[in-house]
């Protein structure tokens, strides 16, 4: 039997074509690579990959299939949300037969039955070079045979933290001390990392006024889409700015909470996503290997003299992370909580535990 084919369309009329996998579909969004080797359950269920089309660099992905949906701490142990978030998935080569001992379906099965397209068999270092060499662009997924007339709609143009973020709030109880988690598409070890430490979770949407709310202190969390979307989440953290509530910010939260301090974002030529970037700590000699999945970044040269750069990435100087000189406000570009990713940075939940009320 022939196998099926899908084409790739990118908004400058380029075209990969190759064969199908998971679910046979068309699809749109927003073309990002990511150079990491392994992880792809984590990967693909993490919500800041909503509206896109993902690339793996990394050639073969599906060898060790996917995980069982245990539970742990309340949420899913395997996964970094319910459902797969990525609008697609682009290969070099797909591994038919996977193997390992924890595995319970293939990575095609699992998104088939997600309706999540696939396609193998392109030439992901060509794609890759020209996505660094142009920038990150727009695309469809197509039939072989069709072409594109119409334009692509853009996913940052819409307010992806709220399409993402649940619906009503949620209590993870443990400990005595809580914090409130501002979900703008939160990965659940961020939630797993808390309640490690004992710490009680209050999970609530991205606009939620929680300035009423017994707590703490404030974790933002990462998400999708250009921050300067999220405008009640930058409100409501700026009033809590002002009432010196301790605040950790990471990723898409990282930006929002610079943005309330005053500072501007804006978006990388193609993003940081993969698990090995490394970042600097300011006034140090140390180097950390960070797990990262963003677009858009913070302008170091709008911060005011009230804050810091606190880390700096290596490969190309742009902000890894912001601290207040004298309050308890700070913000990580990257994932300390990884997953998939090395785990070099999870003191910063130490931190910010320690900075509680």
């Amino acid at each position: 039997m022939d196998k099926k084919k899908l084409k790739l369309v990118l908004e400058d009329g380029a075209e990969y074509t190759g064969y199908a996998f998971g679910y046979y579909g068309f699809t749109e969004g927003e073309v990002v690579f990511n150079t990491g080797m392994v992880g792809y359950p984590e990967t693909m269920t993490d919500p800041s990959y909503c509206g896109q089309i993902l690339v793996c660099t990394y050639p073969l992905i599906g060898n060790y299939g996917i995980p069982p949906k245990d539970i742990e701490h309340e949420v899913l142990r395997n996964f970094e949300s319910d459902h797969i978030q990525v609008k697609a998935l682009i290969i070099s080569d797909y591994s038919h037969n996977h193997s390992h001992w924890q595995a319970e379906k293939s990575l095609g099965a699992w998104m088939e039955e997600e309706k999540i397209p696939g396609i193998y068999g392109i030439d992901t270092r060509s794609l890759t070079r020209k996505l660094r060499e142009k920038g990150t662009m727009l695309g469809r997924i197509v039939s072989e045979n069709e072409k594109i007339y119409n334009s692509i709609d853009d996913p940052n143009e819409r307010n992806l933290a709220a399409e993402v973020c649940m619906d009503e709030p949620k209590l993870y109880k443990k400990g005595d001390k809580k914090i409130v988690l501002v979900d703008c598409g939160v990965k659940n070890n961020i939630i797993r990392a808390f309640l490690g430490r004992n710490i009680s979770v209050l999970r609530v949407p991205h606009d939620y006024d929680f300035m009423n709310e017994d707590c703490n202190g404030i974790m933002i969390s990462n998400g999708p889409g250009d921050p300067k979307k999220c405008i009640s989440t930058i409100g409501n953290t700026r009033r809590a700015m002002e009432q010196n509530i301790p605040i950790l910010g990471i990723c898409l939260g990282c930006q929002i909470l610079a943005l309330a301090s005053g500072a501007d974002t804006y978006k990388l030529k193609y993003g940081h996503r993969s698990h090995n970037q490394p970042v600097n700590e300011t006034g140090t000699r140390r180097c950390y290997i960070t797990s990262q999945n963003h677009g858009y970044a913070i302008n170091s040269d709008t911060l005011s003299l009230d804050w810091r750069e606190w880390f700096i990435n290596d490969n190309d100087g742009t902000n890894e992370g912001i601290i207040h000189i004298s309050k308890p406000f700070f913000g990580a570009q990257f994932h300390p909580e990884a997953s998939p990713g090395p785990d070099d940075t999870e003191f910063i939940f130490d931190m910010f535990v320690r900075a509680l009320k």
